[in-house]
């Protein structure tokens, strides 16, 4: 059985690994993020969400090995607003020639988001190697938990309709879609209520 635990600043490249290899073909990144040098460009930007936004403003938790990791901001995270201007240049400059795109695209989701508190999944994946085996729900499963006994509702946002069947199962509802800007992926934004 893999150990899922608090992550610590150790776990950052490993964990930043993980996402990127989840990441490397995933529709909203690869419409959001520069096509050269893609896979470093994606590991540069989740390592600045890992450890930048997560383990310094959120809760990111991993499995033992880094093979799945699941970042989340909560209700309780202080100095978002802070922590993504600090990192607004970088992001944009990683994102390359798709930088508007990704702009356009946090505009298009904007509206999908709620405006109460809630535990917000601001990423998560599992090894592709490991995919399959039950990590993704073990990942999940500490903010699901913790966001129920706080009476909130968790929420997400998905480019893969796949993933959307994956959520459904663990009580996730669709509460919204749209098709992002510039011939961008369909993304769905669900949520679950705190008493699932």
């Amino acid at each position: 059985m893999t150990e899922i635990r608090p992550a610590e600043p150790a776990d950052v490249d490993r964990a930043a690994r993980t996402l990127a290899r989840a990441f490397a073909d995933y529709p909203f990144t690869r419409h959001t993020v520069d096509a050269r040098d893609h896979l470093r460009r994606v590991e540069e930007l989740q390592r600045l969400y890992l450890t930048e936004i997560g383990l310094r403003c959120g809760r990111v938790w991993v499995a033992d090995d880094a093979s799945a990791v699941a970042v989340w901001i909560t209700p309780e995270s202080t100095g978002i607003p802070e922590a993504f201007e600090r990192i607004s240049g970088r992001v944009a400059e990683l994102s390359g020639d798709r930088a508007d795109a990704a702009a356009a695209a946090e505009e298009a989701l904007a509206p999908l988001r709620p405006v109460g508190p809630v535990w917000f999944l601001a990423t998560v994946a599992v090894d592709p190697d490991r995919q399959g085996s039950g990590l993704g729900g073990a990942i999940l499963e500490p903010g699901l938990r913790e966001a129920r006994q706080a009476g909130v509702p968790a929420y997400l946002e998905t480019s893969s309709e796949r993933n959307v069947a994956f959520y459904r199962r663990l009580g996730f509802d669709v509460v919204g879609s749209v098709t992002l800007p510039d011939d961008g992926p369909r993304t769905w934004a669900m949520v679950r209520n705190h008493t699932q």
